[in-house]
């Protein structure tokens, strides 16, 4: 019991951690889907072409680092008209190429691997775009993007970004998707952070150590380098919680691919899974985490043969340094900073109604998005009252068993 208890206070922490990254990515996403127009989304990341693919990872490593945020954020640019491919490129840049996750590695493991996550990083992104409108169906992709659009659903019909930027409307609209948002992935969100704290108080590390072969050469950088996005997939959170843990298997004798392979495979977290499935469907969210999971691993075995080439796999003894928690440091800053920001968003969500924001707008009562009633993807009656959703899957969900709901 004691150290259940240990693994759920860790995973509070991990809350504490994260919670500064995760309300700046969700307000961001609350933002793109209410001030930018599709037609502005399409210019930006209409397609997947090299230009496109710079463009989007630019704009990955400038936005939150979080692995839930960062994925909220890519619907929501999938939603405004962008190219698939272009927003998982901005997804993977968001959680793998943001230079607060290269410190934290710096300072725990060794700057060896903060230059090897950005090279990775990129080795990944390359490979992303190469090969997902290659090996993913297009029919598939254009499935997902028919069931998020809501090109007709912009919540402010006229004027530009900085018009509806300087609107009070706006915000209200802006803190309604963000709300949304939070709500729909509330329950992702508690799973994960719980799972991880368990797993950090219930699993040894030496458990951990012993899955990886060492010893054989390629095939153990091999090994190391399938096995450690799988462990990733089973044991922790966010891309800031897993480096800890990195740390430890690193100390442990693991490669340096595969704690490469294990770093970058935060986007493979089985509530991260989940999204995908609630978000693209179970056929797409599958073939996107085999996808990933392959380029995580190919990612970490290429960059650890470079690493080796100029010889800079570092050596000897790594000191763990523990993640700081509520006290004088930057974390609490941050944390209280995103706690007004949180505040004001939900004052200005609940206040909205002043502007006659109910009438135009709905609650999706299955995943807790807010929807445009004029123009939401899917609608239903029941006992004479209208209900409206963000996709098809919600709807189908609600009438198969709407008393669940309701």
């Amino acid at each position: 019991m004691s150290k259940i208890w240990a693994g759920l206070q860790e995973g509070g922490w991990m809350f504490f951690d994260t919670f500064w990254a995760l309300i700046l990515g969700f307000i961001l996403s609350g933002m793109v889907q209410a001030f930018i127009s599709r037609d502005q989304m399409k210019a930006t990341l209409g397609d997947h072409r090299p230009a496109t693919v710079v463009k989007a990872s630019i704009f990955g490593i400038v936005s939150s680092s979080c692995s839930y945020a960062a994925s909220a954020l890519a619907k929501s640019l999938i939603s405004k008209g962008a190219d698939f491919t272009a927003s998982m490129v901005f997804m993977f840049a968001s959680t793998n190429l943001v230079i607060e996750l290269g410190f934290v590695m710096w300072i725990l493991i060794g700057w060896q691997f903060a230059v090897a996550e950005f090279v990775g990083g990129a080795i990944m992104i390359v490979l992303i775009a190469v090969l997902l409108p290659r090996v993913i169906p297009r029919n598939l992709l254009s499935t997902a993007s028919e069931n998020l659009d809501d090109s007709a659903m912009n919540p402010v019909a006229t004027g530009s970004p900085v018009s509806r930027f300087k609107s009070r409307r706006g915000w209200g609209d802006a803190a309604g998707f963000t709300i949304g948002d939070f709500t729909m992935l509330r329950k992702e969100l508690v799973i994960g952070f719980v799972v991880a704290g368990l797993a950090s108080s219930l699993v040894s590390v030496s458990f951990w150590q012993k899955l990886f072969l060492s010893g054989h050469g390629f095939w153990s950088a091999l090994e190391n380098a399938v096995i450690g996005p799988f462990l990733a997939f089973i044991s922790f959170v966010c891309s800031v919680g897993n480096v800890p843990l990195a740390a430890a298997l690193w100390h442990g004798g693991i490669t340096f691919g595969g704690v490469i392979a294990f770093i970058f495979a935060d986007l493979l977290a089985l509530p991260l899974v989940l999204i995908y499935r609630k978000y693209y469907g179970a056929k797409l969210a599958l073939r996107l985490s085999i996808l990933f999971w392959f380029i995580m691993s190919l990612s970490g075995l290429i960059t650890e043969g470079l690493f080796i080439l100029i010889k800079l796999i570092p050596k000897g003894q790594i000191h763990k340094m523990p993640m700081r928690h509520f006290g004088a440091n930057s974390t609490t800053l941050l944390n209280f900073f995103a706690l007004i920001a949180i505040l004001i968003i939900y004052w200005l969500y609940r206040t909205r109604d002043n502007d006659g924001a109910s009438l135009e707008f709905a609650k999706d009562l299955v995943c807790g998005m807010q929807v445009r009633i004029a123009d939401a993807p899917a609608q239903a009656e029941l006992n004479g009252q209208m209900y409206y959703f963000c996709m098809p899957g919600c709807r189908d969900q609600f009438m198969a068993d709407s008393s669940k709901f309701l």
